[in-house]
């Protein structure tokens, strides 16, 4: 297990070790957030729900300008400094009072969170060889899925304690998180600022066939949200397979995720072979899809034996799209932009984020397994179109506009 999570000494060490203390911070909090909020603060579902939709939807207009801002000042530098602001701005949820206090905090932590995520992006690109990155960033993920589960179960154990004092031990912790994967990161080394350009700044947001990628990318990670969100409801409310099956395959896919990640980025070096690796994974997906549409009319064995089989399917899916992904993200953004074009990408899987919850429950539970062949037949199309679409961005990539003088 520890071979899935650190790779070689050198930077690449040094971006796991700080990925893993950040998202241990990042997953306490995802299991404190909501009980915090409306607890702690006194906001209303209705009011969180506001909050938090302002937020991401700042994150994702800013992504790409704050990316831009990595590519002039350097990614260490702003990623650092990415950190130090979120040291005060979570340190504030202590002190919030009310609804427009929370809103406006949540929205500079989302901003921050958002341009400290392109920062690390073009900080692989800077300080990882073109045939390492995808694989850095696969050791990133198999280190991120086993911090959030540990600072979730660090989570449930203060929920467990009830008390406010111990929710604010909580923001105070995820505090340190931050504050330590800002010195770990200062740690690696400097990459050079991009100097200004002719032309427009913002060029990823110029690049038709790159956001064309970016659209695609992003309606095929909204994958991510079936087992977390999804098929929860599916196999409480339409199958006869026992609950705790809902847990057992959430834990089998975090292992699976930190034990297969890096094996997945085989051939994904070159843009060919990452656009397969994701047209596989979309297809594997949509297998999975099929594989769960039958589960709700079946016994409670049969229902569980096809739960762990959809399952599978979908954990290859999701580790060989993710791989793909991470390789045509890199590959199509000129080396002077990896800030802002990673920026870009993020775009996409935050879009997916939001919409999935609400389209694919919908389209689960309403429709039962009609829904699943929609679903289905959506993954695996986009899938196959991946290949072509990457081709074309390969074809068209931006020309680079001298430096100003």
């Amino acid at each position: 297990m520890l071979s899935a999570l650190l790779p070689p000494p050198g930077p690449p060490r040094t971006l796991t070790i700080a990925t893993l203390v950040n998202t241990l911070g990042i997953g306490l909090w995802m299991a404190l957030n909501v009980i915090y909020a409306t607890t702690v603060i006194g906001l209303s579902p209705g009011e969180l729900g506001i909050g938090l939709g302002v937020a991401s939807g700042l994150r994702l207009v800013l992504s790409t300008p704050m990316g831009h801002l990595a590519d002039r000042l350097g990614p260490r530098a702003v990623q650092v400094w990415s950190f130090g602001l979120l040291v005060p701005l979570t340190l504030l949820l202590l002190v919030v009072h009310g609804f427009v206090q929370y809103v406006v905090v949540v929205s500079l932590h989302a901003v921050a969170w958002g341009t400290n995520r392109a920062a690390q992006g073009a900080m692989i690109a800077g300080v990882i060889p073109a045939d390492d990155r995808v694989r850095v960033r696969a050791y990133l993920r198999a280190a991120t899925n086993v911090s959030i589960s540990v600072g979730a179960a660090i989570a449930g154990t203060l929920l467990a304690i009830g008390t406010v004092e111990a929710y604010r031990w909580g923001v105070v912790a995820n505090v340190l998180t931050y504050a330590v994967a800002g010195v770990i990161t200062a740690r690696l080394p400097k990459v050079a600022p991009q100097p200004a350009r002719r032309g427009p700044r913002l060029v990823a947001l110029r690049d038709k066939p790159f956001l064309a990628f970016v659209v695609l990318d992003g309606l095929l990670s909204m994958h991510y949200l079936l087992l977390d969100v999804v098929l929860p409801l599916w196999i409480v409310q339409h199958t006869q397979a026992p609950r705790w099956m809902v847990a057992a395959l959430l834990l089998a896919n975090t292992v699976s995720v930190v034990l297969l990640q890096v094996r997945a980025t085989k051939g994904t070096e070159d843009l060919r072979g990452a656009a397969n690796a994701a047209r596989w994974g979309g297809v594997f997906v949509a297998v999975a899809c099929v594989v769960f549409s039958v589960t709700g009319e079946v016994s409670a064995i049969a229902a569980s034996v096809l739960l762990v089989l959809g399952a599978l399917a979908h954990v290859l899916g999701e580790v060989r799209q993710a791989a793909g992904s991470w390789g045509i993200a890199f590959g199509l953004a000129p080396d002077h932009a990896q800030g802002q074009y990673q920026g870009a990408y993020s775009m996409g899987i935050d879009l997916g984020r939001m919409l999935a919850p609400l389209v694919l429950t919908w389209l689960a539970l309403q429709y039962g397994a009609v829904g699943w062949f929609v679903m289905a037949a959506a993954f695996g199309a986009v899938g196959l179109a991946m290949p072509a679409v990457v081709a074309w961005a390969g074809d068209r990539r931006p020309e680079v506009a001298p430096a100003v003088p």
